[in-house]
């Protein structure tokens, strides 16, 4: 995503102060980390991480009272306590990170700062997906009361397959240094932090990334959360800028997973009656991954969709035509018309279904077998999706249109609580 009508107007990436673990008070970096708060499987994975380390950053990102304002509170009196007591210090003075992640099949690479903001109309930084209000709601009320960006968004963009230079370059020359940290975290991957604090490799990082755009690949939620509070402010300042970590896919492709859904309170059985004549509903063989694999088949012919939680798995495709053509958006591009979170949304979710798309009705889950277990234990439907290319989401966006919300995972993602940003101290 690059383009010379950028120039001087395109990402703008700051150096900033980051809070990070004081790696002697805490019983390890790699117990005090978390996955990004959206992708914690609830309860029991908030109830693992809680019990990894007293001071897991779970504690700040998903906070547990009884009320959202407790909640919120709790939070910010626990950053508070661990910034007094040196659990989480901030570093001397401000720098852009390096951030690495790898495990045996994947190396990413990308760098931490503070982005000028900018809404999607100005082309700079491009959403593809949908946000929910509730969730944009509450996670702006946990920055306003912690003050505090506690997990960076993940954003792409398309630097160069040459040899590296700009930012790349600067990248490339980091990893040789010694690193700020490094810790391997349960899920296998080994994470390193480098500080790049020479004004000339920073100068030579933001002259390169003024002339790109970027795609949201992970935090919408987040984003639109940064934009409300630089909303609500009066004078220029710290909510003017964002924790993001930038990453170049032309050097570092992003895997593209889905995102699953839990009906709650609609039983597979019932979910498949109401699809007589509608769909193509047909029983397919376990183990899950050959479950899967049989999707991801019948994905390479057009719509289709999983459906587990009575035991057994359900493969449902074909569509009628004309439950598409009464329920689908006609005024949006044939890309998106066709998507699979598309047709879920509007024709079985709106329409066959009637469930309203509201947390207690429906939970969106990045773990394939979590989504099964968990319709199980419930008696309720999960709905398996087949992920979306990488150059569909892209062009879309491009193009100013959003998906259905929660209709991709790209990964992997920078784990939570290597660093954040207090706005107090810049």
């Amino acid at each position: 995503m690059n383009t010379s009508g950028l120039v001087d107007q395109g990402l703008r990436l700051s150096p900033f102060r980051g809070l990070r673990y004081v790696p002697e008070r805490v019983g390890s970096l790699a117990a005090v980390t978390s996955p990004p708060y959206d992708v914690v499987v609830r309860p029991d994975g908030l109830h693992h991480l809680e019990s990894a380390d007293p001071h897991n950053i779970v504690r700040l990102i998903l906070p547990q009272a009884e009320t959202a304002r407790d909640r919120h509170q709790q939070a910010a009196s626990t950053l508070d306590r661990w910034l007094a007591e040196g659990v989480i210090a901030p570093d001397p003075a401000p720098v852009l990170y390096v951030y690495e992640q790898r495990n045996d099949e994947i190396l990413q690479r990308g760098l931490i700062g503070t982005l000028a903001l900018s809404p999607a109309a100005d082309g700079i930084v491009l959403p593809h997906e949908d946000v929910m209000d509730d969730v944009v709601a509450d996670r702006a009320e946990l920055m306003r009361t912690t003050g505090a960006h506690l997990e960076p968004l993940l954003l792409t963009y398309r630097g160069g397959t040459g040899a590296p230079t700009g930012a790349a370059a600067v990248i490339e020359r980091a990893v040789l240094r010694e690193p700020l940290l490094a810790t391997t975290t349960e899920d296998g991957f080994r994470h390193r932090l480098w500080a790049v604090t020479d004004p000339a490799e920073r100068s030579e990082i933001q002259t390169d990334l003024a002339r790109h755009q970027a795609l949201i690949a992970d935090g919408h939620h987040r984003w639109a959360t940064y934009l409300r509070l630089q909303r609500e402010q009066t004078a220029p300042g710290p909510w003017d800028r964002g924790l993001v970590l930038l990453v170049d896919t032309a050097r570092h492709p992003l895997r593209v997973r889905a995102i699953h859904r839990l009906l709650r309170g609609l039983p597979v059985s019932r979910a498949l009656k109401a699809l007589t004549g509608l769909f193509r509903v047909r029983p397919v063989e376990g183990p899950l991954p050959r479950a899967l694999d049989a999707l991801a088949e019948a994905a390479d012919g057009g719509n289709a969709f999983l459906l587990a939680g009575d035991g057994r798995f359900h493969l449902v495709d074909r569509p009628d035509p004309a439950l598409l053509a009464r329920t689908v958006r006609a005024d949006r591009p044939d890309a998106w018309r066709t998507l699979d979170a598309t047709v879920l949304h509007s024709a079985l979710l709106d329409d066959v279904w009637q469930i309203p798309d509201a947390p207690e009705h429906i939970g969106y889950i990045h773990d394939t077998a979590a989504a099964v277990e968990q319709a199980e234990r419930l008696d309720a439907t999960a709905v398996l999706m087949h992920p979306v290319r990488e150059e569909v989401v892209r062009d879309l966006a491009r193009q100013g249109v959003t998906m259905p919300r929660k209709s991709t995972s790209f990964g992997p993602k920078p784990a939570t609580g290597l660093v954040m940003r207090s706005l107090a101290l810049d």
